[in-house]
């Protein structure tokens, strides 16, 4: 219904239309900041990578954090959680780490969450860690935006939050008693840190997230060169997206697309989830407006979250310093199933849209 509101009806598109004029104000914004420090990278024809999808990161993250300081942000996240619940049933925190990581990404939403997940038990924690693998951060998509059909990008971020509850539900059900079905807090709450100084450590982490992304990119895409000259030494055709493009083939071709279409879509969808979702949209963003319209929003919807196998890393990592041992293991051990539960959202988000756009 919700893929059918946003890319049917006038209203819904005109949503998208101005959430996406937002977030491409938002870059251009900060096109002035980086034209003060680099302006040979900025007033050029046509800008690089780093500077036109990167170095915006230094701006937005930030911006979304004082959004978060001034209780905005979570005053949002509090009352869309409330609706969510209602629509879904599904328990309230769940519901309410939904829509958290929608705006905050995964590790920041689960870092403000560290007292609800102390005192819940274990088997909610693991459908969190199933959830926490389907999300994106706002502060990214003004990125996305600029390198893939905007419309699609927009339209994948409410999708993949949903459909994180649906398939969490589904490959771990968990009963919730009522006096359990709680909300402690956004956070542990205790004295505020100046804003100054909490501005400066944001801008810091801004700084520290682009230069990750960089060298994530830089050196998975030389990792994934250097195995293809390993493949290519057993035979001239065979390369890792071969091999992916096979195994994920049939789900391709459900989702609609013609075998030679679902053949390179696969290729694609295989490469996002051992890698990550912007080297794949730097191999595509140019000849993605030449493809057919549900090739792009299938495409688009599918590769719009953080599911992949550095995703699972990261989340580990946050859990370890967030829950007790046990609760940690429990997630640790349920590796497979964070990486299924990615898969199955970024396919589920991908075929609602695409049942809409021909």
């Amino acid at each position: 219904m919700l893929a059918w509101f946003l890319t049917l009806f006038q209203i819904g598109r005109d949503m998208i239309t101005a959430a996406v004029s937002g977030f491409t104000e938002l870059i251009h914004i900060s096109y002035v900041g980086i034209a003060f420090v680099f302006p040979d990278w900025v007033n050029v024809p046509q800008m690089n990578f780093f500077a036109a999808g990167l170095l915006p990161i230094l701006f937005v993250v930030p911006l979304f954090d004082i959004l978060t300081y001034f209780g905005i942000l979570p005053f949002i996240i509090r009352w869309v959680g409330k609706l969510l619940t209602f629509l879904t049933r599904a328990p309230k925190f769940e519901s309410f780490f939904a829509i958290e990581m929608m705006f905050l990404g995964n590790t920041e939403a689960l870092a403000v969450s560290k007292l609800q997940l102390m005192r819940m038990s274990k088997e909610r924690v693991l459908t969190i860690g199933l959830m926490s693998m389907s999300c994106v951060t706002a502060a990214l998509i003004a990125v996305y935006v600029k390198m893939m059909p905007a419309e699609y990008v927009v339209t994948a971020i409410p999708l993949n939050v949903i459909n994180a509850l649906l398939v969490s539900s589904i490959l771990h059900p968990v009963k919730v008693a009522p006096e359990e079905d709680t909300i402690a807090a956004l956070s542990e709450g205790g004295e505020r840190e100046p804003f100054f100084s909490y501005l400066a450590e944001s801008i810091l982490g801004a700084g520290r997230l682009v230069l990750i992304i960089c060298a994530n990119i830089i050196a998975i895409v030389a990792l994934l060169k250097c195995v293809n000259v390993l493949l290519g030494l057993l035979h001239a055709s065979l390369s890792l997206e071969l091999i992916l493009g096979v195994v994920l083939f049939p789900f391709a071709w459900l989702l609609g697309l013609a075998p030679a279409e679902a053949f390179q879509i696969a290729q694609y969808m295989g490469t996002k989830l051992i890698t990550n979702e912007f080297v794949v949209m730097l191999q595509i963003q140019e000849v993605v407006p030449t493809w057919p319209a549900h090739m792009q929003a299938v495409m688009t919807v599918f590769i719009t979250s953080f599911a992949n196998l550095g995703t699972v890393g990261i989340i580990l990592g946050c859990f370890k310093g967030l829950v007790d041992p046990e609760c940690n293991m429990i997630v640790a051990r349920n590796v497979v199933y964070m990486m299924l539960s990615g898969l199955l959202v970024s396919l589920l988000s991908a075929a609602i849209c695409g049942l809409f756009v021909w």
